[in-house]
């Protein structure tokens, strides 16, 4: 992420700037205050602003807007130009100026980690209007989450991603401790340790604190299972595929984190990461097996591919402890919730009322959608164990993304509010500003809407 490079603040350079004109695809080309050489180009070239589309000349640059729905129109200039400085045209109205912005600096994201790739590209002037510093700590939390999930699993393995998190707090002045190995027994976290013990890389509990100590207690829980085999239910080649990608909850939770301390919310922020590899060798954890939780309840075994919700059912447990006035848990955690809503939208479970109507505002302004789930009572009797407090899966094909929700929900005791994502945290398909691959998803609604409630 070029954020440097991506925007500049000299407002003098504006006049020599190359003006950008959003087009949309029901409106007339020449009533978009393009010059009348652009707008000629445009029809030689059966322009029709579509979104995605870009047409340039000396005098300027078309983007198209589509039917107007998507705030990140203006990514598509960024990504298709290769260098150059550019302006939003006065002819703005009604695009909001803030989220084209936004668009433009998420547009400059690239994973180059494994490439020669030169560090180059175009330059937006900065809006008037628009509160740069915090656009460019939003894009800065979104290449984050991105660059994380992006990464190959033996570059981020729970060592690696603990790095990470230590990277995080040494930017922004926050403590960190670690539990490994075996200490993860000795201070009761059975279920991480069990899910972990099979990898050369050891299991650990990564434990970050910031804030001061009378704030309102936010906590982030995020399920760090930096590679799934899916253990010793293993995966197929199909399904393991993508499971580089299975931190992913604990890249959002550093994501939304560095929002968090970036904007100075006045908030006493926790951040817990069950980090481990589920491997498969002579110590794994079986099918059948009942395994001890941090909360004294016994977990039947019904799928080692369920182990998600193991590791973070001991760290929403230890998190419980102190009651936090908000409880957050993000995971990768069933395919059930891509078969109910897809890639895009991020579901989430929550029954306080006032909570999921606070985030469902926040994400609207900030075109970040989630979209509702049911913490739907009648099924918890789905994980019923003939020999244990409770299974790990329903033994059925019916509501999957439901009953591990109310998986956790045993975990969460009294904590006054708690909110579970099941997150996809990839793009199958790319859009403007959204490339293939890792993505962010709910954390700029969340922080909105964190930043609202403890204002």
């Amino acid at each position: 992420m070029r954020n440097d490079l991506l925007i500049r603040f000299d407002a003098s350079a504006h006049g020599a700037a190359k003006p950008i004109y959003p087009v949309r695809e029901d409106c007339d080309i020449g009533e978009s205050g393009a010059p009348d050489t652009l707008v000629a180009l445009a029809k030689d070239n059966n322009f029709s602003g579509e979104l995605g589309a870009v047409l340039a000349d000396e005098s300027g640059v078309l983007c198209g807007c589509g039917d107007g729905a998507d705030p990140f129109w203006a990514a598509a200039v960024c990504e298709k130009m290769r260098s150059g400085v550019y302006a939003f045209a006065q002819e703005m109205t009604p695009y909001d100026a803030a989220m084209a912005t936004l668009g433009w600096l998420l547009g400059g994201y690239k994973f180059t980690k494994y490439k020669s790739a030169p560090n180059e590209g175009p330059s937006l002037v900065a809006p008037a209007s628009a509160d740069i510093d915090q656009l460019k700590r939003t894009a800065g939390a979104v290449a984050l989450v991105r660059d994380l999930v992006n990464t190959p699993a033996g570059d981020m393995l729970p060592d690696n991603l603990e790095q990470a998190a230590r990277t995080l707090c040494a930017d922004h002045n926050a403590s960190v401790s670690v539990t490994t190995g075996e200490a993860l027994l000795q201070n009761n976290f059975p279920m991480i340790h069990a899910v972990g013990r099979a990898s050369t890389t050891t299991p650990r509990l990564i434990d970050m604190q910031w804030g001061r100590a009378d704030a309102p207690k936010v906590t982030l829980i995020g399920k760090g299972v930096c590679f799934d085999s899916g253990g010793l239910n293993i995966k197929g080649a199909a399904g393991m595929g993508l499971m580089k990608k299975d931190m992913g909850g604990a890249a959002h939770v550093l994501g939304l984190g560095a929002l968090i301390m970036g904007s100075g919310l006045d908030v006493r922020l926790r951040i817990l990461i069950p980090a481990v590899e589920n491997a498969i060798s002579g110590s794994a954890f079986r099918p059948g097996d009942v395994l001890a939780s941090r909360k004294g309840l016994s977990v039947e075994i019904g799928n080692t591919d369920a182990e998600g919700r193991l590791v973070l059912a001991d760290a929403i447990d230890l998190a419980a402890e102190e009651e936090p006035d908000l409880m957050i848990s993000m995971a990768t955690l069933t395919g059930a919730a891509r078969v109910a809503v897809g890639p895009d939208l991020a579901p989430f479970y929550t029954d306080d009322e006032n909570l999921a109507a606070e985030l469902t505002l926040s994400a609207k302004e900030t075109a970040d959608p989630v979209w509702r789930m049911p913490l739907w009572k009648p099924y918890d009797a789905m994980l019923s164990s003939q020999i244990a407090d409770m299974n790990n899966i329903s033994g059925g094909s019916f509501a999957g993304s439901i009953t591990a929700a109310l998986f956790l929900n045993r975990f969460v005791r009294d904590a006054a509010r708690w909110m579970h994502f099941d997150i996809y945290a990839w793009r199958p398909k790319s859009a403007p500003g959204r490339p293939t691959g890792g993505e962010a998803q709910a954390i700029r609604a969340l922080h909105d809407m964190i930043a609202k409630r403890f204002a």
